[in-house]
């Protein structure tokens, strides 16, 4: 039976405006000083793997934290839906406590999550957090369940429904996510709509940085990427790795951090200023929120600047509390 409560097409056929595609995680934010990195032997700023025991003994040094549902992706289409986007996701959590909790959070953020819950293999993935006082975040993320999404946990009714679908690079991992993505682009692609992806982090574009030159050149139409991942994606600086991007894909969005963005195309480059914040308290999720910005800018056909202008605003919502998530409506923001 049809879901009496499910969005009636659009002209164009979409009922969604973005759907995302990740690792469904719970986020355990922590505040500590320095010494706690450098005792806990963590890469300060940087995303880190790590397994079942090492996420047990980090949990537990870890000083009073606060836990919500996360992941990069799902931040990212929460803070489209706080736009007042229609937004759906796809991840994959263990039917226990913390998935149900993810799926909850998702569902309760507007989010059209559907998703099966896995009843065999890890638990659901969790990502602690460090936050220093310099405003750094420090991830390490036992992926649990959310690894094993492969090619049959692609919803093609779902991704087919979106205006834009959107790959989060840090679930890039096994050959099961790869298949998955390539099945989903195409699926997109097919269907008339986008694809977009964020680099997600430096490691990870050294991790697959042959596959993901091919992937940004066949497969993707918005790419997202700070100034570190895209010079990392093509080996050259800045301006150099900008001039690359403009030949392979219709629309790089590269974040500086207090500089603002670069939203690129072919024909233009449009620099957009940040917006300001009284106080920078946490970094974590900044890079998710400006691209929920965009994407629900770029999926409502507004101007490349105005797109960017919401990205700026989403991020620095973000930025001036702790936490991935902005913590109120974008849309009244704007």
């Amino acid at each position: 039976m049809p879901d009496p409560h499910a969005p009636s097409p659009r002209d164009d056929g979409t009922t969604l405006d973005v759907v995302g595609i990740g690792n469904a995680l719970v986020d355990v934010l922590s505040h500590e000083d320095e010494s706690f990195v450098d005792s806990a032997g963590l890469v300060k700023g940087a995303m880190t793997l790590i397994e079942t025991d090492r996420a047990t003994e980090l949990y537990a040094a870890m000083g009073p934290g606060i836990e919500v549902s996360g992941g990069s992706a799902a931040n990212t289409i929460a803070g489209v839906a706080s736009f007042g986007g229609r937004a759906g996701y796809l991840g994959k959590v263990f039917d226990d406590q913390l998935g149900v909790v993810f799926g909850h959070d998702m569902r309760a953020n507007g989010v059209d999550f559907q998703s099966p819950p896995a009843t065999e293999g890890p638990p659901t993935g969790r990502c602690l957090i460090v936050v220093t006082p310099d405003a750094e975040r420090t991830m390490n993320t036992f992926l649990g369940a959310s690894s094993l999404f492969g090619p049959d946990d692609v919803d093609e009714a779902l991704v087919a429904s979106g205006r834009i679908t959107y790959l989060e690079g840090y679930l890039f991992d096994r050959d099961e996510a790869k298949a998955a993505y390539r099945k989903a682009s195409q699926i997109a692609h097919d269907a008339g709509r986008m694809v977009a992806l964020t680099l997600s982090d430096t490691f990870c574009v050294e991790r697959h940085l042959d596959e993901w030159r091919v992937l940004v050149r066949e497969s993707v139409d918005v790419l997202f990427a700070n100034e570190a991942e895209i010079e990392a994606l093509y080996g050259v600086q800045l301006h150099e790795a900008v001039e690359r991007a403009r030949g392979e894909v219709g629309i790089t969005c590269v974040t500086r951090g207090p500089n603002g963005s670069l939203i690129v195309t072919p024909d233009e480059i449009v620099e957009i200023p940040a917006e300001p914040v009284s106080a920078v308290v946490d970094t974590t999720g900044a890079g998710d929120l400006y691209a929920s910005g965009v994407l629900h800018g770029l999926s409502q056909g507004l101007p490349l600047a105005e797109c960017g202008r919401l990205g700026s605003i989403a991020a620095s919502a973000v930025i001036g509390h702790t936490g991935a998530r902005p913590g109120q409506s974008l849309a009244q923001l704007t």
